[in-house]
Formats: C-alpha cells, sequence, structure tokens
C-alpha cells in the first residue's frame, strides 16, 4: 500500500469519480491513477469502486470505509509537514481561508492586511462558495478556516469558534417611502417587494424565522449570495434590500438609506470552523487572534482537544463583539 494509491482514492472520490479530472487536477496521467486503483484493490482485496466497463460509477460500501480512512491518513501526513515546517520556519507557509462574499468583502481585508504585514512569507489563498461548500472545504482538508454563519453546525469534525455577532440593515433609495419611517416594523417591510441573501446565506434563516413569528409572508423577488448584487438592484428600484450591517459602505452607498433593522431581527454570530485534529502553526493562532482578539491561543486549544460539539461548552455565557 502506498501513500500515493490513498490519495488516488480520495481524488477520485472528491471529484465525483471522474478520473480525468482527478488526473489534471493532480499533473498525472488518468491511465496511472486507474493502475495504482487497480493494484490498491488487489491488494486489499476489495473492490473500492463498482464499475460499469471502464467507467467508475459508485464507490462500494467497503470503499466508503477505505477512502474516510484515507483521508485520515492524508491529513496525519501534512499534519507531519506543519510540524517540521513550524520548526523549521515559523513565519513561512500558507493559510487557506474558505469565506463567503460579505466575509471576504468587508470583515477580512483588515485582518489580512495586518497578517501579511507580519507574515510576508505566508501565502494566503482565499476560497469563496456557499457557507456548505465552505464547510465541505475545510471538512475535506482543502481549506484551513471556514469562515461564515450558516451550515458549519453540520459538520461534526469542525471545531466551531465564534468571533462576533451581527444584524441587518434595510437599504432604500432616498426617495423611498420608508426612508423617512421613524420606527421600522416587519409589517411595513412585508408590503414592500424585498432584495435579499440566498436561503443558507448571511444569517437568512434568522429573518425567515422572524416574518414566520409574526404570521408575515415577506415578498422576496430576488435573492443573491453577494451583499454588493443585492445592493445594485436596491438601486434599480426592484426592491427593498435587507443586508449585514457591515456591507454598507458609508461613502460607496451614501446614495442609499440605511435603516437599522436590529430590533426585528435576532442577531447571528459568525465562526471560524477549524478541522479536528488539525495542527495549529503559529501564524495560524495569530490569524484567529486578529479577526477575534478574544480568541486566544489557550481557549483555540481547549476547543480543539475538546470532544465534538464540547467546545461549545467553553464559549458559553461570553460577550462576544457586535459589528
Amino acid at each position: 500500500m502506498k501513500l500515493q494509491q490513498l490519495r488516488y482514492i480520495w481524488e477520485v472520490a472528491r471529484h465525483n469519480l471522474n478520473v480525468s479530472a482527478t488526473a489534471q487536477s493532480l499533473f498525472t496521467s488518468q491511465p496511472g491513477i486507474s493502475k495504482q486503483i487497480r493494484l490498491l484493490e488487489d491488494e486489499l482485496g476489495v473492490e473500492i469502486f463498482a464499475r460499469s466497463g471502464k467507467h467508475l460509477t459508485r464507490v462500494t460500501p467497503a470503499g466508503e470505509a477505505i477512502i474516510e480512512l484515507a483521508g485520515k491518513v492524508l491529513r496525519t501526513v501534512d499534519n507531519i509537514k506543519h510540524v517540521s515546517q513550524e520548526h523549521s520556519d515559523e513565519r513561512r507557509g500558507s493559510l487557506s481561508i474558505a469565506t463567503t462574499h460579505t466575509q471576504a468583502r468587508y470583515a477580512l481585508p483588515p485582518v489580512i492586511h495586518e497578517f501579511r504585514q507580519k507574515y510576508p512569507d505566508v501565502a494566503l489563498h482565499m476560497q469563496q462558495g456557499t457557507p456548505k461548500q465552505i464547510a465541505q472545504m475545510v471538512s475535506e482538508g482543502q481549506a484551513d478556516f471556514a469562515i461564515c454563519t450558516e451550515s458549519l453546525e453540520l459538520f461534526t469534525d469542525l471545531v466551531l469558534l465564534p468571533c462576533y455577532r451581527w444584524n441587518r440593515c434595510v437599504l432604500v433609495p432616498q426617495d423611498h417611502p420608508l426612508a423617512s419611517v421613524e420606527t421600522l416594523t416587519l409589517e411595513a417591510l412585508a408590503e414592500y417587494p424585498l432584495v435579499t441573501y440566498l436561503f443558507g446565506f448571511t444569517g437568512r434563516s434568522q429573518l425567515d424565522d422572524a416574518f414566520k413569528a409574526h404570521d408575515l409572508t415577506p415578498n422576496v423577488v430576488l435573492t443573491a449570495a453577494d451583499a454588493d448584487v443585492i445592493k445594485t438592484y436596491v438601486r434599480l428600484g426592484l426592491g427593498v434590500g435587507i443586508v449585514a450591517h457591515m456591507a454598507v459602505d458609508p461613502v460607496v452607498d451614501r446614495d442609499l438609506v440605511a435603516l437599522d433593522a436590529s430590533h426585528l431581527f435576532e442577531s447571528s454570530t459568525t465562526k471560524i470552523g477549524i478541522r479536528r485534529g488539525t495542527f495549529m502553526r503559529g501564524f495560524m493562532f495569530d490569524f484567529v487572534n486578529r479577526f477575534a482578539p478574544h480568541l486566544d491561543r489557550d481557549s483555540i486549544e481547549a476547543a480543539l482537544a475538546a470532544g465534538p460539539r464540547h467546545e461549545q461548552v467553553l464559549f458559553e455565557g461570553i460577550e462576544l463583539p457586535v459589528r
């Protein structure tokens, strides 16, 4: 059994059984991957993948267990490499962050700017996607940190670190009837077409829950993953925008009126998700602490050492900053 063979079956599974795409991602040949998978199956005496002719059709039950263990082996190997890197040069390496547009555009820039100044030899990689995709990236070892609000709880192999609380604001053109109201209400919002986040993005569930609790049905006419896209269609008069408060730029968005909506919706919490068992290098602790100053090295290590979901107990009652 070779480490290369384990990597091949892991990557083939991750590429939806597409051996050609796997070969391209690993810069190798399709026949070479197929041969090594066959050799591994012959050595183990079981089929990892079922086939129809030359095509892989599904992962067998035995294959599912083997691929899961292969992933653990590959992550352990990566941790060994990180340990050696940490002791050879603690200020050099790479950090991959998976996050949403709102976090990448509005929350992370000052943190990344400071981090780059201190660690110029650490290569930063930022990947964007849906919250579920982001969590999956970290769960599968494609990224080090997942930073978002939704969906992280779906992955029990992630340690969740609460970073800050935030709420929403309503955006309207300056001549909109809501621009002059003294106290914004859900009833008033329900009278207008709404433009807001896709379900599963940036605390959208709290918005839906608030309307439902008041027996109201919001008229959502357009949804998007990107706050800037939402603002574009508000400017076009398509509807009233509901976005994260942090996504409002007082200079860029001065043509719009921002109405506080924190009294209408439950606040949301942005978290960092880290795969359990990850070896945390020094600059990784530093990054988390810059993003969430209440998360020092001791608290992060305690959370990583806790059992699945037990890390939440460590942060009960903590007063999170508000953005």
